[in-house]
């Protein structure tokens, strides 16, 4: 690349997801914590939970990711002009995840690499990505890929909140000519609530208030659907302008009831609302209620998934497979939907598609946006030939008993913030090629390696 290159068609040139090999069964740990049996499988829609031992904390995922997306695409350090991170994993104050990764960067002697650390709950992954696609349309841009990097280790306090944890890393190639690019419109919607947020800087446990969270969620959907309705400037623009959707993953039934929460937005804001009525006929009942006081109306809920339910498992189920098996990883969170979507579809099924994202960040930050699929499928199929490990990856790490689960995290309490320290768990644990942590020094500073 140059920049004299032709900077169109800017988006996501390649995608690389990193998970930990390691997983608890949530039914295992329903039984565990001596809840209902369903409350996690079919309640919250999760399947296994991944994550890390004291081997692996933000550094390494991101570090692995990166050595992962540049060796699989054959790109030389020396091509990124622009790294950008998301996360909200803080284990420094000061000290960024990318100046982590730029030792990835030295043997190459590329130091002129712009862009920092991005942090807002899940959202900075989403901030880190417009900054990535706004720099490469930019006067700025000296021609080189931007890199993306949306990493996190989700982990709560033994409790309710606890089975909508997770952990891994995403790494996005961005530039011109690319199979997935970005549309023009994008609604955000930006407020200050205390929904979860992490004040106590002694522990990684967030502070959440469950009930707040999800009314929070779903009113930022609520607003950035209707603006992004409105700067598309059509009167008829709906959900049936996407072919799919992927949403940020807390818990996989909440997107399930996202996507029906679409379906309300379209009733009640359609202009013809006779037409509205004959497209929704369940939803006739609940037409004269104040849409901002319905957030917690379970018919209405159970309304708009039953008449959303087959326009849900074209468009969104399928992105969901990441999220079922993994877990919340916080700010790669929509973006493993994406690839699971890709994953689970063949080039011919999305060439030409649109897909509409919505990012969520607690505190609380939203933005609305969608991205169009190439009609190359030359473009495509490379694109998709680049995540077909991704199955037998999922399906090759190892279940470990809830116990075993529930040890590891205490001991990772316990030890959280601690230096020196000396991690305890053992290199089998990891793949080939994976970074993990060596030592944390006396001045806590932290020591990597990569497993051969």
């Amino acid at each position: 690349m140059n920049s004299n290159s032709n900077c169109g068609d800017v988006g996501i040139l390649a995608i690389e997801i990193y998970f930990p090999n390691q997983y608890v069964e949530q039914s295992e740990l329903e039984e565990h914590d001596g809840v209902t049996k369903g409350k996690y499988t079919i309640g919250l829609g999760q399947q296994k939970m991944g994550f890390c031992n004291d081997r692996e904390d933000i550094h390494s995922l991101c570090l692995t990711v990166v050595q992962r997306l540049l060796e699989k695409n054959k790109i030389g350090y020396g091509e990124i002009g622009r790294l950008e991170v998301g996360t909200e994993t803080i284990i420094d104050k000061s000290k960024s995840v990318k100046t982590v990764l730029m030792q990835l960067f030295k043997p190459s002697g590329n130091t002129d690499i712009e862009g920092v650390d991005t942090t807002n709950a899940c959202y900075g992954g989403t901030a880190a990505l417009f900054n990535a696609v706004n720099w490469i349309q930019s006067q700025f841009w000296d021609g080189r890929y931007a890199l993306v990097v949306a990493g996190d280790v989700a982990v709560y306090p033994p409790g309710p909140a606890r089975p909508t944890g997770g952990a891994g890393a995403i790494a996005m190639l961005i530039g011109p000519n690319a199979p997935i690019t970005f549309n023009r419109v994008r609604a955000t919607h930006m407020e200050h609530v205390y929904d979860f947020y992490k004040p106590d800087l002694s522990s990684e446990f967030p502070t959440v208030d469950g009930k707040i969270s999800i009314e929070c969620y779903l009113s930022a959907l609520d607003c950035c659907y209707e603006r992004y309705c409105k700067k598309e400037n059509r009167p008829d623009v709906s959900f049936d302008d996407f072919d799919y959707f992927c949403f940020h993953s807390p818990y996989c039934k909440l997107v399930q009831k996202s996507f029906a929460r679409l379906c309300v937005n379209d009733y009640f804001l359609y202009s013809d609302k006779e037409q509205s009525d004959s497209k929704y006929p369940d939803l006739v009942p609940f037409k004269n209620l104040n849409l901002k006081e319905t957030y917690f109306n379970r018919e209405l809920e159970q309304a708009a998934v039953k008449c959303s339910k087959t326009s849900f498992e074209a468009k969104t189920l399928p992105s969901l497979m990441i999220a079922s098996m993994v877990g919340n990883m916080y700010t790669p969170s929509l973006y493993g939907g994406l690839v699971s979507l890709l994953v689970n579809k063949n080039a011919e099924s999305l060439l030409g598609k649109r897909i509409g994202m919505f990012s969520y960040g607690s505190g609380l930050a939203s933005s609305m946006f969608s991205l169009q699929v190439s009609k190359d499928a030359g473009r495509v199929e490379s694109l998709l030939a680049s995540l077909g490990d991704i199955p037998s990856r999922l399906e090759a790490r190892t279940a470990l008993p809830a116990a075993e689960f529930t040890t590891i995290l205490k001991a990772k309490e316990d030890s959280y913030n601690k230096a020196p320290y000396q991690p305890t768990a053992s290199l089998d644990t990891l793949t080939s090629g994976t970074y993990y942590l060596i030592e944390v020094d006396p001045q806590y500073r932290r020591t990597y390696g990569r497993r051969p």
